[in-house]
């Protein structure tokens, strides 16, 4: 009966002691986690890198724009009235949200966004970063 106990109290202690341990490991790596939330800013950085229109990355993504790889290299004056209108196509289909990263990723892929949108987007980024800052 005693040998009983002995294994019982054992075991439990052996739980106790694996219980706290795995709780040791998992919290530094909680407190060094950033949240990979996609619905705001990390609050890990002074001004936030979603916001930011400079690239940390080299890696772009395609907002439905693929037939805009055309004007790469152009310089923004050269674009024709046709070529603007492919520009206004997907700046105008895109969500707002959705601004900041466009034009990440034209800046990455060395496309100019024609003089006529510009003023436009950035007041769409101010309005985001403001949002964001409330």
């Amino acid at each position: 009966m005693i040998f009983l106990i002995a294994i019982f109290l054992s075991l439990i202690a052996v739980f106790v002691l694996l219980k706290k341990a795995t709780e040791k490991d998992e919290s530094p790596a909680a407190q060094n986690e950033v949240p990979t939330d996609d619905s705001g800013c990390c609050g890990a950085h002074e001004v936030c890198e979603k916001d930011s229109l400079l690239n940390t990355q080299n890696k772009f993504e395609y907002y439905d724009d693929e037939e805009l790889d055309q004007f790469a290299g152009m310089k923004s004056e050269e674009y024709s009235e046709t070529d603007i209108e492919e520009f206004c196509k997907v700046f105008y289909t895109m969500r707002e949200t959705d601004v900041v990263g466009w034009l990440k990723s034209l800046q990455l892929r060395n496309i100019e966004l024609p003089e006529q949108l510009r003023d436009e987007a950035l007041l769409i980024v101010q309005e985001i970063r403001e949002k964001r800052s409330k």
